[in-house]
């Protein structure tokens, strides 16, 4: 059963079926026990206002997010996904532009370019209808229902983390940075250690260079006789000289104090907890992305401000070598899905690899993301003999690419289409090359975007499974963390590999292909790793 769900003024809302309710949080707690299938416009403007007030609910059908889906399987990716669009396009009204970025305001009624006013639960529930027939005509209905709600549980799962916050040690974190940086300094200077490498670095040049300034680095290498075409730390790692040493000393630590110094933590960490806002769906093959605090982004170095509550602990999981599990599991590959069904892939694959298993991850890697460096067409060729339909399959999506066709994912998430740029280019003196990157990126989508739906369907599962009051507090791949209680460590890793089970069978059914999630108990992030 599908409930719309509409914030009015203060605490009041409306309900379809139903009406209007003075209290919404109130009326949705009520209903909660029955796990009816909450709808509403956009997740970002409903669900953390009841997280807000104690409210959690089981189940929801984002339209927002479901309207993007389906745009995208449609061959109009990058179209307005609004609820006002969608219903704009359903009445053949002019299409309302998108809502600035930041999170969206919900208004009780909607008036479009023409035709008449229409209330807000009305317009959700029409679009809901249009949506559930739209999908009904996809190639494969059961599976793309599966990633509507995926996508729709990860939203759930996203404003509960954002709520619920990462336990962080602001005194720990304080003392990190002091460690690597020096004092904390005042606004606008450098930190102690980084001001020394600068001026190590212009001692090096024999001249002022300004390390945060690209032109003034590649001028000073040019000046000393050395060409390079940027400062990347790849680039740089390839020169000669007594500057590079501290220059990449000093962008790595520069890195950390611009990301997650202390500026960061006085905008991000209010009392012990770190609280990031995501973007789900925010990469287009489904992966998340942040619209601020970098989440997705802690670095190592900071892991050990990451610490449980006293007698609680983190418990923190990661799926080995998901891809080309993913991979074995879509393409349909005996050779492949044995050696899947392993802990360790790549050792069980090294045999078909001379018993290398360096070569064997060489050969899964280039198959995925068509590296072609080194010995990757040697190995290729044998995973070409050893492993056909692997091969066939990352093949005809990367030939797929360059044609300039679709590809999906398992489940049905689309790639955009081809650019007019791209179109252009694919006619020209420069049209292999533009295919062929192409090629590379469809041959990557629907494994990474499959790997993507994998995990956003443990996260779902996971967070239906867990033990009150364990909370999930991050989501980062193929990686989660669960904040709990010491005594229930044990029964939140079995609902990890619990979850790692449910959600290899919702995807792929019944195959000898292995996710196995590997669960630690810690005190602390860093421990982990």
């Amino acid at each position: 059963m599908h409930i719309a769900v509409t914030w009015g003024d203060g605490e009041a809302g409306e309900l379809r079926p139903g009406g209007p309710v003075p209290d919404l949080a109130a009326a949705v707690r009520a209903a909660e026990p029955d796990r009816p299938r909450w709808t509403w416009s956009d997740w970002r403007a409903v669900y953390p206002r009841l997280l807000a007030r104690g409210v959690r609910v089981s189940r929801c059908h984002d339209i927002t997010l479901t309207e993007n889906l389906l745009l995208g399987y449609e061959g109009r990716y990058g179209e307005p996904a609004s609820p006002r669009a969608a219903y704009a396009r359903l009445h053949n009204l002019p299409v309302p532009e998108e809502p600035p970025p930041g999170r969206p305001e919900q208004t009780a009624l909607f008036e479009p370019a023409a035709g008449p006013p229409v209330a807000e639960p009305d317009l959700v529930m029409e679009v809901l209808a249009d949506q559930l027939a739209r999908i009904e005509r996809t190639a494969d209905p059961h599976r793309f229902r599966l990633l509507v709600a995926a996508e729709s549980a990860g939203a759930l799962a996203a404003a509960e983390m954002a709520h619920e916050g990462m336990p962080w040690r602001a005194d720990v974190h304080d003392e990190l940075l002091t460690d690597l940086l020096g004092p904390r300094p005042v606004h606008g200077m450098r930190p102690a250690r980084l001001q020394a490498l600068a001026d190590e670095i212009s001692a090096a040049f024999g001249r002022h260079v300004n390390p945060d300034s690209p032109q003034q680095l590649i001028k000073a290498f040019a000046a000393a006789g050395i060409r390079v075409p940027s400062t990347r730390s790849q680039v740089l790692r390839e020169v000669e000289h007594p500057a590079v040493a501290p220059l990449l000393a000093y962008k790595e630590l520069a890195r950390l104090f611009s990301f997650h110094g202390w500026t960061w933590v006085d905008q991000w960490v209010r009392d012990g907890r770190f609280h990031p806002e995501y973007v789900v769906g925010g990469v287009v093959s489904g992966r998340w992305a942040t619209s601020g605090g970098g989440a997705l982004q802690i670095p190592k170095a900071l892991r050990r401000a990451v610490v449980a509550d006293d007698g609680w602990r983190l418990v923190v999981a990661d799926a080995a070598q998901l891809e080309p599990r993913v991979l074995a599991a879509m393409s349909g590959d005996r050779g492949l899905a044995g050696a899947a069904g392993e802990i360790d892939l790549y050792s069980a694959l090294a045999q078909a690899f001379g018993g290398e298993r360096q070569n064997a991850k060489i050969a899964m890697l280039s198959a995925m993301y068509g590296g072609m460096s080194g010995d990757a067409p040697k190995l290729l060729s044998v995973m070409r003999q050893r492993f056909p339909q692997a091969y066939a399959f990352v093949e005809e999506a990367a030939r797929a690419g360059e044609e300039g066709r679709l590809v999906r994912s398992w489940l049905g998430r689309t790639c955009p289409p081809p650019s007019q740029r791209w179109r252009e280019l694919v006619s020209g003196p420069e049209g292999g090359r533009a295919a062929r990157d192409r090629g590379r990126f469809t041959r990557n989508f629907v494994v990474q975007a499959t790997a993507a739906e994998w995990a956003l369907v443990l996260l779902a599962v996971l967070r239906g499974r867990l033990p009150e009051p364990a909370r999930l507090v991050f989501f980062q791949h193929d990686e989660v963390m669960v904040h709990c209680p010491a005594e229930l460590c044990r029964e939140v890793v079995a609902a990890v590999e619990e979850s790692a089970l449910e959600a290899t069978r919702l995807l792929f059914g019944a195959t000898p292909v292995r996710f196995p999630m590997h669960a630690t108990p810690v005190v602390r992030y860093a421990d982990a790793k």
